[in-house]
């Protein structure tokens, strides 16, 4: 190998990104783009659910229950119904998710230590949302309950029974925000497509441009041109990597407790397997389209949605989750996920690691065997 080849590559594919400044710009652009759309607008958080209430009893012991939901800051009550129907109303024209309705006795039931009934409809066609918010509802309901019955054992002057305490902690996500979840996830998935789709275009573009007949005429081998060609679209891969860092960090303030010397290296390891997979399309094609739009159906889409980005891995069926081993962005978002909210370092996460380094080194020997393939 000749690092003198190699420089010449490398030196001609970065004056034809700074000689196509709209190209650079949507590679340094899209990125950031991506981000924020889906940073602001993508939130798994359930909270302030709508939700419509009717109280049939009008007792003091309903309105403390009503109470306990408008002061809960996972509901807001936009609607106060008069009747079931205009509760089945709300719901149906979505002025409200959850329905809250205390029947008529309610109040008697509680002073007489009787079951008490309370009816809660949900809208099912958001059955994530609708499942947590019936969670919620049921906790808040439980916890009221176990107030009035507390309330009641001292009235009557019962000796107190010993009760249980649960402390809760939650480690790694205190707030229990999504963005934390999310951005880090969106990193690997983004980092994943500009990086396959900018390598996709580049031999293609030299195919059709009728430029490739004459480097096949020059003493440059195989592998000093895939070099080449990697080596300029790497270092807009990892500009891309930094300025989705800091966007996440200083805009998202996902906080950053592993190690930044880490961060880099894994992420260096997942963009050259990423350029790799695209140069190996282009490799394959001599359309730019065709490249183009091969790059973002194995590259995107599997990043989205089967690296574990969005949707748990473990609750896939067997078969998907075998086939989302060989998702490097799988074992990305582990990494940053890691790194980002746990500060874990390399004792743990050294499989993963390992898992890009050898998709790197596979797709770079097959895109260098179907290189040679062509040349021959």
């Amino acid at each position: 190998m000749s690092a003198r080849r190699w420089w010449a590559v490398t030196r001609k594919e970065f004056l034809h990104i700074l000689r196509d400044p709209l190209s650079l710009y949507m590679a340094l652009a899209i990125p950031v783009v991506l981000l924020l759309l889906f940073g602001f607008a993508l939130s798994l958080d359930v909270d302030r659910v709508k939700t419509v209430v009717l109280d049939l009893d009008r007792t003091s012991a309903s309105r403390d229950l009503i109470q306990q939901f408008r002061g809960s800051r996972f509901f807001e009550i936009t609607v106060e119904a008069q009747t079931p129907s205009e509760v089945n109303q709300a719901i149906d024209r979505g002025a409200a998710l959850v329905g809250v309705m205390l029947q008529l006795g309610f109040g008697s039931d509680v002073k007489g230590g009787r079951k008490a009934v309370v009816q809660i409809l949900l809208d099912g066609s958001d059955s994530n949302t609708a499942n947590i918010a019936l969670g919620y509802a049921q906790l808040l309901v439980t916890i009221y309950g176990a107030e009035i019955r507390s309330a009641a054992r001292e009235q009557l002057g019962a000796p107190k029974m010993g009760t249980i305490d649960p402390r809760t902690r939650v480690v790694f996500n205190s707030d229990l925000k999504s963005r934390n979840f999310i951005v880090p996830g969106l990193i690997a998935v983004i980092l994943m497509m500009i990086a396959a789709v900018l390598t996709s275009l580049c031999v293609a573009r030299e195919w059709e441009n009728g430029s490739m007949e004459q480097l096949l005429s020059t003493p440059l081998r195989p592998i000093e041109f895939l070099l080449g060609k990697l080596a300029a679209y790497f270092t807009v891969g990892m500009i891309d990597m930094v300025i989705c860092i800091l966007t996440g960090v200083f805009l998202f303030h996902v906080p950053l407790r592993g190690s930044l010397a880490l961060l880099v290296a894994s992420s260096a390891l997942f963009c050259f397997g990423a350029l790799c997979w695209g140069i190996l399309i282009s490799t394959v094609t001599r359309s730019q389209t065709i490249s183009y739009q091969l790059s973002m159906i194995s590259s995107f889409l599997p990043a989205f949605l089967l690296s574990g980005f969005i949707y748990s891995i473990e609750n896939m069926p067997t078969p998907i989750q075998t086939v989302s081993r060989i998702v490097p962005a799988r074992y990305f978002v582990t990494i940053l996920k890691g790194i980002f909210l746990k500060g874990i370092g390399i004792a743990v996460l050294w499989p993963e690691l390992l898992a890009l380094i050898l998709y790197g080194s596979i797709m770079f020997f097959i895109a260098v065997r179907k290189m040679r393939a062509k040349v021959a």
